[in-house]
């Protein structure tokens, strides 16, 4: 009896010392581009490990599991036989490091492949719960998931809390900004988006979300009827604004209501920062008519009326008579 327990443990030794073999045959297979044949070996590798309980096997078939499961979802691109063994890969091995990334790429596959963004919400939620490195991107990214679910209530919860946890996280002006999104799509919020977008803006002078926050601020404004201070808004974004576009589009047709409803003064801000190009229409000055030129009578210091007896009786104005040539002075 003891002989053929000796015999048992031996046979058990040998297969999970073929498990690390099989695992390098199968990555030289991927490196060689066979990813049919790699699978084959990742499969042979689970076979060895077959009922073997023990802490090394479990290390083994976390990495066959892995394995496996990564060359289905990167090199044969079968999404769904790559989801099956990555969720085989958690629920065997549940704690193993392989697991954590697996689930990444499982969430990846479901939200991109599958539109199933409550199943990568679900995923990386768990994966969050192992309290990774990266914790807070993936805070960030399950925010994110629940704003394009149209669940503004938790997507704005989700980035509030983000934001409390990682303060010092280059996310935090993603998680700003998309709070500040959320807020804006729930009815009665908006004095509350226009606060975390103009945080975003103070806050993060030098980040690429700036603009789009001064964008979104003045959107609210306007949107509350602050026309004047919206347009000062836009101005601001317009410095750094990726689609500079965009924003004089919105500048310039807020300008026109002001113009069609506003009269014109002084200081009016709609036209201080205007920058269209107008050409001024001249102002139409009425020009006085020619002076007809005076009669002899009336430039001897006649009147009117005297001048125009005069013509009358003589069918015009008379020529003035020469005058009288001089007499010829005799000579000595």
């Amino acid at each position: 009896m003891r002989i053929l327990l000796a015999v048992v443990l031996c046979l058990c030794a040998c297969k999970r010392t073929d498990a690390p073999t099989r695992l390098q045959t199968a990555r030289e297979k991927l490196y060689v581009h066979q990813p049919q044949a790699a699978l084959e070996e990742y499969r042979l590798a689970l076979d060895s490990l077959d009922r073997d309980e023990s802490k090394e096997a479990a290390v083994y078939r976390a990495r066959a599991l892995r394995g496996a499961a990564d060359t289905y979802y990167l090199e044969l691109r079968d999404f769904k036989r790559a989801v099956e063994v990555y969720r085989e890969l958690s629920q065997l091995c549940p704690e193993a490091p392989e697991t954590l990334e697996g689930r990444l790429h499982l969430a990846d596959i479901l939200q991109t492949q599958f539109h199933d963004l409550r199943g990568a919400i679900t995923e990386l939620t768990a994966a969050l719960a192992r309290n990774p490195p990266q914790s807070a991107e993936l805070s960030y990214r399950v925010a994110k998931l629940y704003f394009e679910l149209a669940d503004y209530q938790q997507a704005e919860l989700e980035a509030a809390g983000m934001v409390r946890k990682f303060e010092t996280s280059p996310y935090v002006d993603d998680a700003l900004l998309l709070r500040g999104q959320a807020l804006a799509m729930m009815e009665g919020r908006h004095p509350e988006a226009l606060k975390a977008f103009e945080s975003l803006a103070e806050k993060f002078p030098d980040s690429e979300l700036q603009p789009h926050a001064l964008f979104e601020a003045g959107k609210l404004r306007a949107e509350a009827g602050e026309n004047e201070k919206a347009i000062e808004t836009w101005v601001e974004a317009l410095k750094r604004h990726p689609d500079p576009n965009v924003v004089q589009l919105v500048i310039s047709k807020v300008r026109r209501q002001l113009r069609a409803t506003t009269p014109n003064k002084v200081g009016d801000a709609a036209l201080a920062f205007d920058r269209e190009v107008r050409v001024a229409t001249p102002i139409a000055t009425a020009v006085p008519p020619a002076k007809m030129p005076k009669t002899s009578i009336e430039a001897v210091g006649g009147t009117p009326d005297e001048a125009a007896r005069e013509a009358k009786m003589g069918g015009g104005e008379a020529a003035p008579a020469p005058p009288p040539a001089a007499p010829a002075v005799p000579g000595p």
